[in-house]
């Protein structure tokens, strides 16, 4: 699979409002992770919601969950998160003599 097909398929994982809430949290949570449990709390949907959410997430590599006992953990990857943001940005403006204007705060998108 190319980078570009890799990139894709991670932003349409997180083109998804439960996707992308899912994995905010999970980064939030830093190397402790939550629980499923947790993330079914803190998101308010049905584990079989969840469950399908989830398993979007971890099949680009995002997400991976571990279990420990009873429970299952699921961390964000943030190898992955930080190469998918390094190849969004890492050639900004490459082909323009000025780099852009960067806003104090980021944009955010209207509706």
């Amino acid at each position: 699979m190319s980078d570009l097909d890799e990139t894709a398929a991670c932003l349409e994982a997180l083109g998804n409002p439960t996707r992308l809430a899912m994995f905010r949290l999970l980064v939030r949570a830093g190397d402790a992770g939550k629980s499923v449990g947790e993330i079914q709390a803190s998101l308010s949907i049905p584990a079989s919601t969840l469950s399908h959410h989830l398993k979007h997430l971890e099949l680009v590599g995002l997400v991976s969950r571990h279990r420990e006992g009873t429970t299952h953990t699921c961390r964000a990857d943030y190898d992955t998160m930080n190469w998918l943001l390094t190849f969004l940005t890492e050639e900004c403006c490459a082909d323009s003599s000025t780099r852009p204007k960067v806003p104090h705060r980021a944009h955010k998108l209207s509706a």
